[in-house]
């Protein structure tokens, strides 16, 4: 079996089985088992999340959150779809590997070979007609990203707690898409394409996204002087964050206010009545939140054009996005994300700090 090693455990992440193990227990024992205005996790339906791929020192309680809501139990299909951290190219990718190791076990996750070959014969259509097709990503730059491998020991514990009988050969089958610098036009194509599988009930998927870098060494350092001061107090879970249902003309009123800022110069002083830096990261953070809830591909386009807001994870929210708004329709809150935890890695006060935020969020479908 040509199997894909785990590169990052043992930096990224632990890479003995019992104490990785342990921490992940841990960090979904510690989410309440039942939130506020969501009601029990998991949440029936919740095939579809969004979670962060930091270290787990950083982002393994909050992706919790996210894991913990997820419903695998009707599953016979994973797809892990992230960004490209470290690799330009301008399409999808699918893996050659055909199985995936985690330190939780010696036999590895099993990948939808059949499946991903039917893929790879796929073209999606853009909407001027050019016809586009998946690329395969080779086995040094699957290894060398980190953006899909930091979900599979969370999939993989999951999957352990709730079919303990059965081997890891039998596990549903990973999908794995690696997404490059794409354009909305490829991202609407392949939303397209993947929109019957959105919506087969049988398929669950794990959406890999940071949200904003900000600092100098991320080239970003974008302040909204407008942001609420005081903001919300790190880290939020829900009900405090954006859910489905939000005024639109709210979210309008939101946006704009976030979008008159300015980026920070070298050594340039936050005014005594103007917000922390950290605040500003906030707002940015939960009203780009807002858009991704209101369902609306061309609102979350429009807030990262405006504040540049470094969400890594954008393409393949976006592809995702456009996929859902092709099923959807008319259906009410389908498809619609629901923020359930924000945190961040630090809060930024000074000009030459830096931080990463991270978000989980969840859909029914």
């Amino acid at each position: 079996m040509d199997a894909r090693e785990d590169s990052h455990a043992g930096s990224w992440y632990s890479d003995d089985k019992s104490t990785l193990s342990y921490q992940l227990d841990h960090w979904l024992q510690e989410v309440p088992d039942e939130i506020e205005g969501i009601g029990q996790l998991p949440v029936p339906g919740a095939r579809m999340i969004i979670a962060p791929h930091a270290g787990y020192a950083y982002s393994g309680r909050c992706a919790a959150f996210a894991y913990k809501a997820l419903d695998l139990s009707q599953a016979k299909r994973i797809f892990v779809v992230g960004p490209s951290h470290h690799h330009y190219f301008t399409t999808l990718a699918l893996p050659e590997f055909t199985s995936y190791h985690t330190p939780l076990s010696d036999d590895p996750l099993p990948l939808d070979t059949e499946f991903i070959a039917k893929l790879r014969s796929t073209k999606a259509v853009s909407r001027n007609g050019l016809e586009l097709q998946f690329t395969t990503m080779s086995r040094s730059v699957d290894e060398a990203e980190h953006s899909i491998e930091l979900h599979l020991p969370y999939i993989h514990r999951l999957l352990q707690r709730q079919r303990p009988n059965q081997p890891t050969s039998q596990y549903p089958p990973l999908v794995p898409i690696l997404v490059g610098a794409v354009t909305e036009s490829t991202e609407k194509a392949f939303g397209t394409l993947l929109a019957p599988y959105i919506d087969d009930p049988e398929n669950a998927f794990v959406i890999s996204s940071d949200f904003c870098h900000w600092g100098q060494r991320f080239r970003y350092t974008y302040y909204s002087p407008q942001a609420p001061n005081p903001g919300p107090s790190i880290p939020v879970s829900a009900p405090g964050l954006p859910q489905p249902g939000i005024d639109g003309d709210s979210v309008t009123d939101q946006m704009e206010m976030v979008s008159t800022g300015r980026s920070l110069k070298s050594r340039e002083r936050i005014r005594s009545r103007e917000p922390p830096i950290h605040e500003s990261i906030s707002a940015v953070d939960i009203v780009t939140m807002a858009a991704i809830a209101t369902g609306e591909y061309a609102r979350f386009s429009t807030i990262l054009k405006n504040t540049g807001n470094t969400v890594c994870g954008r393409h393949p929210i976006g592809v995702i996005m456009a996929g859902i708004e092709d099923i959807r329709k008319n259906e009410g809150e389908k498809g619609r994300f629901r923020f359930i935890r924000y945190d961040r890695s630090s809060n930024v006060i000074e000009v030459d700090d830096s931080s990463v935020s991270y978000v989980s969020a969840f859909t029914v479908l």
